[in-house]
């Protein structure tokens, strides 16, 4: 099928979000674990770059734009509205998972994170597409919708979003379709996303996945 041979043959590559801006190597992942992003550029530096440019005399400023770090919560937000209204997608996103978390003194409201989301998909973001197809396959704070949800990780995943990858391969498992879960979570493993290498590793010995393919994980 058509749709299989694209969502199986593209996105085996990282997206561009996650590599660090400055030395230009992918994050590991968690992505979050091991990297920073500031409020002034929106840039997330890893935790590598981090360190050097503290020894490097910058002290707190960021490690890319060299701004000194928001004295308050009130400043971070006022930044990142900045980038919002330079049509920065991942300072969109930032937004919209305010909103969806009620941070920042905001109200929790789900369908504006959905509009903001939309518009940060629109100008390239990945994570915008996966923070929505969590949205639309959990129902939280939104009419549940399996398929849409789904189909927003699958755009993701043909963009080289591994988490989104990863999801793909869980829901196939628990579909009971193993062999398209492993042809999921292999590609997602090899892009150095940890959980889904030790999904692989837990189907093993259970018969669900190769020794030839736990090796090559």
């Amino acid at each position: 099928e058509l749709k299989d041979e694209k969502l199986y043959s593209q996105g085996h590559e990282r997206a561009e979000a996650d590599f660090c801006p400055i030395c230009l190597l992918a994050i590991p992942t968690p992505i979050e674990e091991y990297s920073t992003t500031r409020p002034c550029c929106m840039k997330t530096v890893c935790d590598g770059c981090c360190h050097a440019a503290t020894k490097g005399g910058f002290g707190v400023s960021c490690p890319f734009c060299r701004a000194p770090p928001p004295e308050s919560q009130g400043e971070a937000f006022g930044m990142i509205q900045k980038r919002v209204a330079a049509k920065d997608p991942e300072a969109i996103v930032e937004l919209g998972e305010m909103h969806n978390s009620g941070l920042c003194g905001m109200e929790k409201d789900v369908p504006r994170a959905i509009e903001l989301w939309t518009e940060a998909a629109e100008l390239g973001s990945t994570t915008a597409l996966f923070k929505m197809g969590s949205a639309y396959y959990s129902g939280e704070g939104v009419a549940r919708d399996e398929t849409k949800g789904i189909g927003h990780w699958e755009s993701a995943a043909m963009q080289g979003h591994a988490a989104s990858r990863a999801k793909l391969g869980c829901v196939e498992l628990q579909n009971g379709n193993c062999d398209r879960a492993v042809r999921h979570l292999m590609i997602s493993a090899k892009m150095g996303h940890k959980d889904s290498f030790d999904a692989i590793k837990d189907m093993f010995p259970e018969g669900l996945a190769t020794k030839a393919q736990y090796a090559e994980a």
